[in-house]
């Protein structure tokens, strides 16, 4: 089994590293197998939903996207972490989840999901809230913890005096291994995952 941690920051190992970081600690003791996929500093652009990923099985534009995606169908959980720009997750993650989900409900389907921000002081429950969302409309299982899944601090030396924050990083890890390790013995027991339906988009406008 493997989880992905996406580093939606312009830091490579700063403040939300060091929350994924305790994440994939706790991760690793349960015999999860893990990968810190960090966005990097090269602009990411936002969907114009064109449509040509779907026809032609990867987007236009070369970038991490493209790099993401091909990892998807061998993983099994994904941990989105971004720091917190204005209440709201930075706009390199904020691109880069609007591209891999678009018309991919399928490839992401019963697949585990968390979202982890970390912020200086406020608007962090907002910016949470705003990933999560990508998880509930893709059918994704929503991984939590036990507190929201949060850190403060502006430099990584001061997350990791955040006792309660880190705590709830390794509770997040503990939380998504037992999951992982649920669906498993469930499928090695014939529980299959649902059947979903055709799905039926309505416009409100007719």
């Amino acid at each position: 089994m493997k989880v992905i941690l996406v580093n939606g920051s312009s830091h490579e190992k700063g403040c939300t590293y060091t929350a994924l970081r305790e994440v994939e600690k706790s991760l690793n003791r349960n015999d999860i197998e893990t990968e810190i996929f960090w966005l990097g500093l090269k602009p990411i652009a936002g969907c114009i939903g064109c449509g040509s990923c779907i026809k032609n099985g990867k987007c236009f534009i070369e970038d991490k996207v493209n790099e993401f995606l091909i990892k998807v169908p061998e993983t099994d959980g994904f941990v989105f972490g971004s720091p917190v720009h204005f209440a709201a997750s930075s706009g390199a993650l904020s691109s880069f989840m609007d591209r891999i989900f678009y018309g991919r409900r399928t490839m992401f389907s019963n697949k585990l999901g968390a979202a982890v921000v970390s912020c200086r002081r406020g608007g962090a429950t907002a910016a949470l809230d705003e990933i999560n969302k990508y998880f509930g409309i893709n059918n994704m299982p929503i991984v939590s913890s036990q507190y929201w899944n949060m850190v403060h601090g502006s430099k990584p030396e001061e997350v990791l005096k955040d006792e309660e924050g880190m705590q709830t990083m390794r509770t997040l890890g503990n939380n998504m291994a037992w999951l992982l390790k649920c669906l498993e013995a469930g499928r090695n027991n014939g529980i299959q995952t649902p059947a979903n339906e055709d799905v039926i988009l309505t416009n409100f406008i007719r």
